[in-house]
């Protein structure tokens, strides 16, 4: 009998690409469904895999969003001349992101999830605003308490004006956040 040159494959299902799926699939549902009818059921549906794959990967419906949006956003862009020239380009991005089909709302949804669920939050803020908060940090040459104001700042501006108006925040807007986050690095 010939030995085969090809290595075997683990049993189970292939596994290259399921993340990217279920991530779309994630934005999807969220995004024709509303963040809080997007149940992870409905997701494995549309992902077109089985509940138990989710949850073998993300334990929670919070955890599935944080790992999502980390991929969704991948590293902030910390471009520019100056500090305030970073800080521009890095709120257009958010506010770009924030804009993309079903991001904001996946964004929105998970936040408020976190107000009651403490577990959330750590995972939150450890998986997800840390490193953008480290990064800007290290490319402002700021403290963490000014840097965190930033954040909540922009992104609380961002978030708020989606959820009041279900729209994002458009070109003239973002251009006023940018002068009050500059006014506010550099006072």
């Amino acid at each position: 009998m010939p030995i085969s040159a090809e290595p075997a494959r683990s049993p189970g299902r292939p596994r290259s690409g399921v993340d990217a799926t279920v991530f779309a699939a994630t934005l999807s549902a969220i995004d024709e469904l509303g963040y809080t009818r997007a149940t992870v059921d409905r997701i494995a549906a549309v992902a077109g895999v089985a509940k138990t794959t989710i949850y073998r990967r993300w334990p929670s419906k919070g955890e599935l969003i944080v790992a999502c949006l980390l991929d969704a956003f991948g590293p902030v862009p910390l471009t520019g001349a100056t500090r305030g020239d970073l800080l521009e380009n890095a709120i257009h991005w958010i506010a770009g992101k924030i804009g993309e089909s079903g991001i904001g709302a996946a964004f929105a949804g998970v936040f408020t999830d976190a107000v009651n669920d403490p577990a959330l939050r750590e995972i939150l803020a450890t998986r997800f605003q840390d490193p953008y908060r480290l990064a800007l940090q290290d490319a402002l040459g700021e403290p963490e308490h000014r840097v965190l104001f930033l954040i909540d700042l922009i992104v609380g501006t961002l978030l708020h004006r989606l959820g009041m108006t279900g729209e994002p925040m458009v070109e003239r807007d973002v251009r006023a956040l940018i002068a009050v986050a500059r006014y506010a690095l550099d006072g």
